[in-house]
């Protein structure tokens, strides 16, 4: 109560001895000692007091003597000062300041101020209208290289990248005067895709590559996928997440025939793609510029002809399904420029990246609900998963459901292709940072989807499955891998349904006791454990599947019903 007290004596100072000198000497004081708290309001009210002589400070004092009502309000504007000065003071002059800036021209303060605001307001404006509109301006295609061990996947994919321009000269020559070391020099370009030490040592691809290139029209995810028989679960992953896959077979002498024949990579590549639900198969046939081949065109034809037949049964259609090319992906011939006349007069169709820049636009979902199989994931400050989207859209904030643990998520950050965006559609690759989830109870096969329009999820289900080569037969109890979108999960046959006629589609009215090689089976399968999957009459990226026992993909499926 010491701040009431100050003005009461004051007051009662000034009523006992309103003419004495004394006592305007005594208030004078009083004064003094208030304005000591006050002196930061000098630039509001105090120029008069500055300005005035010493004479009029008694008629000053005289003021509260004469009205009783100003004695109250200075009482108040007292007490509030010795209140809480420092908030008062920054309040008038926030009062005052903001008020100024905007119209103060000459205001240098507040001017910076202004510049630093607004830089900090458009800056991230700016960011996210290129984001929307590189968006927007390019569709996303995401392209698989798939085929056998030295086909030349990974060199095709680094020649594309150093011709696009994604690759710099120097880092092409510094991989290839490492290369020259280690006396690989024809190695150097897969460097570009090829990252970790042992997949440079080995010159074998074993994690699923990632890149990406740009041309005038589209966006491009270049996927490398491993040819070696022990990484064919990887190569699934990557094949899923395709919308395009391109074969690469080696002319070579030998190296064709290996490639193709029997337990060769080439044919369960092909076939994995188709199942992956890639609608277009470029068949790149590579190394045209060897010794043993030297760009002949009979050597072009063999290798066609020999392939084809393969690629009708499992399915693509050679009038739109199906296109051939002869490249060179050391020497880059045939990629992004047609090959000269010179070096192969029998061959005047398009070059690589040109064919694919122009192939009709893929039709998208992206009014359906967000659905992002995880394909990978890692800590980065936070949980950060990556896939390709399937359908529908997201954005910067939104909340999502994780499946199968119904984890709750927010999208903290997004990127396409490493470009941070605002939102992302169908056929991007991705990644996303959420928050609300540990990175350790993400699994690759979960699902990040929209929490109105969850996944289905269940580990049991009835499907159609085609054996595509299996010695012996297969019935109840049979187990085996099974590869659906980016889950490898361990799968029992429960039950033998009906088998179904492969040329009318009839179905048995008996209950088979097993299936065998060539057959078509209606089975009801159990997984090990709960998965995310759909119909695939609803959402065929979600409902086809492969078996795979003793590394050889021996069936592939579809799902018709899930059970529980």
């Amino acid at each position: 109560m010491a701040n009431v007290g100050a003005p009461d004596s004051w007051e009662q100072q000034a009523d006992a001895d309103a003419g004495s000198a004394a006592a305007s000497n005594d208030m004078s004081t009083k004064f003094s000692t208030l304005n000591v708290n006050a002196m930061e309001f000098v630039p509001s009210f105090g120029m008069k007091v500055n300005s005035s002589d010493d004479k009029d400070s008694p008629s000053d004092s005289a003021a509260p003597e004469d009205s009783a009502p100003l004695t109250n309000d200075q009482e108040e504007a007292v007490r509030k000062m010795e209140d809480n000065p420092p908030a008062d003071w920054e309040t008038a002059d926030g009062d005052v300041d903001p008020l100024l800036t905007p119209d103060d021209p000459d205001g240098d303060e507040g001017d910076e101020g202004d510049d630093v605001v607004n830089e900090a307001i458009i800056k991230p404006k700016k960011k996210l209208v290129q984001a929307e509109e590189t968006k927007s301006k390019r569709e996303h295609v995401n392209v698989v290289f798939i085929g056998h061990v030295d086909a030349g996947k990974s060199t095709i994919g680094g020649q594309i990248m150093s011709l696009t321009g994604m690759v710099d000269k120097r880092t092409l020559e510094k991989y290839e005067r490492e290369a020259r070391e280690k006396s690989r020099e024809s190695w150097y370009l897969s460097w570009a895709l090829d990252t970790n030490q042992e997949e440079r040592d080995k010159g074998k691809t074993v994690e699923v590559g990632r890149a990406y290139f740009e041309t005038e029209k589209k966006h491009f995810t270049i996927l490398d996928a491993p040819g070696h028989k022990s990484f064919v679960p990887n190569m699934i992953g990557g094949a899923a997440q395709a919308d395009l896959a391109v074969l690469v077979i080696s002319a070579r002498k030998g190296e064709f025939e290996t490639g193709f024949d029997r337990g060769g990579q080439t044919r369960e590549h092909a076939m994995l793609a188709k199942t992956a639900g890639v609608k277009h198969l470029v068949v790149l046939i590579n190394k045209m510029d060897d010794p043993t081949v030297l760009w002949a065109e009979e050597r072009y034809n063999e290798c066609r002809d020999k392939i084809l037949p393969y690629l009708k049964k499992l399915g693509f259609n050679p009038a739109k399904d199906l296109t051939f090319m002869p490249v060179s992906g050391l020497t880059g011939l045939g990629l992004k420029e047609s090959v000269p006349q010179e070096i192969c007069p029998w061959y005047s169709g398009s070059a690589f990246i040109p064919f694919i820049d122009n192939l009709p636009s893929l039709n998208r979902k992206t009014d359906g609900p967000f659905i992002l199989p995880v394909v990978d994931k890692y800590k980065d400050m936070g949980t950060v998963v990556m896939g390709k989207v399937e359908s529908g859209e997201c954005k910067k904030g939104m909340s999502l459901i994780i499946m199968p643990n119904r984890t709750s998520v927010i999208v903290d950050q997004l990127w396409s292709d490493d470009d941070e965006v605002t939102s992302i559609g169908p056929g991007e690759n991705v990644k996303i940072k959420v928050k609300g989830i540990e990175e350790e109870d993400v699994s690759p096969g979960f699902v990040l989807c929209d929490p109105s329009n969850p996944i289905k999820t269940g580990r049991m289900f009835d499907a159609q499955v085609v054996i595509l080569e299996h010695k012996s037969i297969i019935c109840a109890g049979y187990s085996a891998v099974m590869h659906i979108h980016c889950v490898a999960e361990e799968v029992t046959v429960k039950a033998l349904i009906c088998l179904v006629d492969k040329k009318t589609g009839d179905k048995s009215k008996t209950r088979p006791r097993f299936v065998k090689q060539d057959q078509v089976a209606i089975m009801r399968i159990e997984c090990a454990g709960i998965i995310c999957l759909e119909r695939f009459k609803l959402f065929p990226q979600m409902g086809r599947f492969t078996l795979r026992d003793e590394g050889k993909t021996i069936a592939i499926g579809k799902v018709l019903k899930v059970i529980e």
